[in-house]
């Protein structure tokens, strides 16, 4: 079993930053994916980000392309998403989630969730 543990949610004004991270415990795979799901209070759950565990592939959500990065250290079993130019349609709850299949990464099935953290921006 993978445990995800997510942090660094919290209150931002629009326009600021935040960074989450996302450690995984229990199973380190060198193969798969780690990324980021959220969701907005009646909205549907939205795949914003992936990258893969080895080489330089990511994914990113049309809306936060230019806005956000994700990033990884192997080494810590940590991805990060670093989300600068915050909007008011970025609140929600912030997913990791993560995979030890090589699938595309735009194939948003994941197999370990974590518990998710609150992100919301002011306007």
């Amino acid at each position: 079993q993978v445990q995800l543990v997510e942090s660094g949610g919290g209150l931002v004004q629009a326009g600021g930053s935040l960074r989450l991270s996302c450690v995984a415990s229990g199973r380190t795979f060198s193969t798969g994916a780690m990324g980021w799901f959220r969701q907005a209070p009646g909205k549907e759950r939205e795949y914003v980000a992936a990258i893969r565990w080895s080489g330089g592939w990511t994914y990113y959500e049309d809306s936060v392309k230019g806005r956000f990065t994700i990033s990884r250290d192997n080494a810590k079993n940590t991805v990060y998403l670093q989300m600068n130019s915050l909007r008011p349609d970025d609140t929600a709850v912030y997913f990791c989630v993560a995979r030890a299949q090589p699938y595309n990464l735009g194939y948003d099935k994941y197999d370990y969730w974590g518990q998710g953290t609150q992100v919301t921006v002011s306007s």
